[in-house]
């Protein structure tokens, strides 16, 4: 953990905070060019610096980067390296979610199943050697039978979520003990998995174009690499229990029947089930847009490589404007009429892509590639503030001592969600027959999509009225815990009442 600031210290951000004051002569240029850095800093000090660089790497290099790249890279292959159909695309990205629907079971290994007594390390570096040895397979192998290609494909999605179940358990931990930080550590998941996002879609096209679809996967292998050193180095306790094996099976009794427990109350289910129902009818016609405005025969637009990516890479920025958007203006409104401005937003900008499609932007003057891009910008933007309450809300729903688990579980509700509507818009697109040359009803298929988004809005009652710092779990979670955390061992919890201590006195 790093301590308070020495004096040395704090007259240089004294000095700081006079440049940049109006006094000063600075008119606040300081102040608000170096807020950023201040702002983490705070983040390092109250919550510690291997933390704050565990987000970053698994946020914002592991998800991020890798995801944003991998989501340009992945489509040029299937599309020119295994030729197949744009529904056939959108159905194996079912297969790509199983990893994420399996949440709940890393969360309960995560929990309940230390390895040398360490919880959190050793699964990074199974998530990054799992993660290096996928990614490597189908940047190496030529000809690779599609079924591999699946299989590979899933490895380099495992090691994502197992890296992203195991920081998300340690947001959860200390989402409990400093409540107040929420909303600062969804920001700093969001502004790293932006800013990956941007550089990863930046120099997605440019690989795709100069080493092939195949080739630049092998740039894949460079992030879950950077797991294995996170393993090492993020700082945990190491818990010293004895006769480990006879209590494995007890505790993962006890870790399901607390999930079980604690998703029965209205409070959990209702806004659970809200989510999954603005994931699941947001069917997903990704794939069949993807071969429409990259078919180089005219009328379609027929985008480059380069310029996908870079049009992603606008995107990115755009994200990181709704994470700013968010954090500034949005966080201290109520769920509920956050979520229900934000997916009202969702469904009436989903009509941009209707335009888009149908060509109406060339009857108002204006070109593919300006509209595509200013499209692209208010997607993003809105679909950050659309998830940023969301994943608050699902901190705020786990109860102490299974956060890893019960956050898992939610994570997983939502992967189904997404699994939905991936499938979901396969189907759709399967059933109006958009083919790799035919795609005289994708417009038809968008239109679907935007109708089942505003159908959402019927569900906002299942949100809570309460404020995104308010403590949402009833006060018997609190005070008596989950049963995980009933099991505990006894010298664990001396450790961690002695580091307690420890970063008490620190903070006095």
């Amino acid at each position: 953990m790093v301590g308070r600031p020495m004096p040395e210290e704090q007259e240089v951000e004294e000095g700081i905070a006079a440049a940049g004051s109006p006094r000063g002569g600075g008119g606040g240029w300081a102040s608000t060019v170096l807020e950023p850095v201040r702002w983490v800093r705070m983040l390092c000090r109250e919550l510690g610096a291997t933390f704050v660089a565990g987000v970053v790497l698994v946020y914002g290099l592991s998800q991020g980067f890798a995801g944003s790249f991998f989501r340009v890279a992945s489509d040029y292959y299937w599309k020119d390296v295994q030729r197949v159909q744009p529904a056939t695309v959108q159905f194996l990205s079912v297969f790509f979610f199983i990893p994420w629907v399996l949440k709940p079971l890393w969360g309960i290994m995560t929990d309940v199943f230390p390895v040398r007594g360490y919880r959190r390390r050793p699964y990074f570096l199974f998530a990054g050697v799992l993660g290096t040895s996928s990614a490597a397979i189908v940047a190496m192998v030529n000809g690779l039978p599609m079924t591999s290609a699946i299989l590979s494909f899933m490895g380099i999605s495992t090691a994502v979520a197992i890296a992203d179940v195991t920081i998300d358990a340690c947001i959860a931990k200390n989402g409990i003990d400093k409540p107040s930080l929420v909303p600062d550590m969804q920001s700093l998941c969001a502004f790293s998995s932006s800013l990956g996002a941007l550089i990863g879609y930046a120099t997605s096209g440019m690989f795709v174009h100069h080493l092939g679809a195949q080739g630049a996967l092998g740039v894949m292998a460079l992030p879950p690499a950077m797991l294995v050193f996170l393993g090492f180095f993020i700082y945990e306790l190491k818990m010293y229990q004895h006769n480990v094996k006879e209590k494995v099976l007890n505790k993962v009794h006890m870790a399901v029947k607390g999930m079980a427990q604690t998703i029965k109350y209205p409070v959990v289910w209702k806004p659970s089930l809200y989510m999954f129902l603005s994931l699941a009818l947001s069917i997903s016609t990704h794939e069949g847009q993807f071969y429409w405005y990259t078919n180089k025969e005219p009328p379609n637009p027929g985008f480059s490589q380069e310029f996908v990516g870079m049009v992603h890479a606008i995107g990115a920025v755009a994200s990181m404007v709704g994470v700013l958007v968010y954090h500034k203006y949005l966080k201290d409104y109520p769920f509920r009429s956050i979520l229900f401005y934000a997916q009202l937003l969702y469904g009436v900008s989903g009509l941009l892509d209707l335009t888009f499609v149908l060509r109406w932007n060339l009857l108002l003057g204006v070109p593919d590639a300006v509209y595509v891009t200013l499209e692209e910008c208010c997607a993003r933007v809105v679909g950050r503030v659309r998830l940023m309450p969301m994943m608050v809300l699902s901190t705020k729903l786990c109860p102490p001592g299974a956060e890893g688990t019960f956050f898992a579980l939610l994570m997983c509700i939502d992967s189904v969600g997404m699994l939905a509507a991936k499938a979901g818009g396969a189907a759709v697109l399967r059933v109006l027959r958009v083919t790799r040359t035919d795609f005289g009803r994708l417009w038809l298929a968008v239109l679907v999509r935007n109708i089942l988004r505003l159908s959402t809005l019927a569900a906002i009652s299942l949100v809570p009225t309460a404020d995104q710092t308010d403590v949402l779990l009833p006060r018997d979670l609190l005070v008596g815990g989950s049963p995980p955390a009933a099991a505990g061992d006894d010298e664990e919890r001396l450790q961690l009442a002695k580091f307690t201590d420890h970063v008490d006195d620190d903070d006095d």
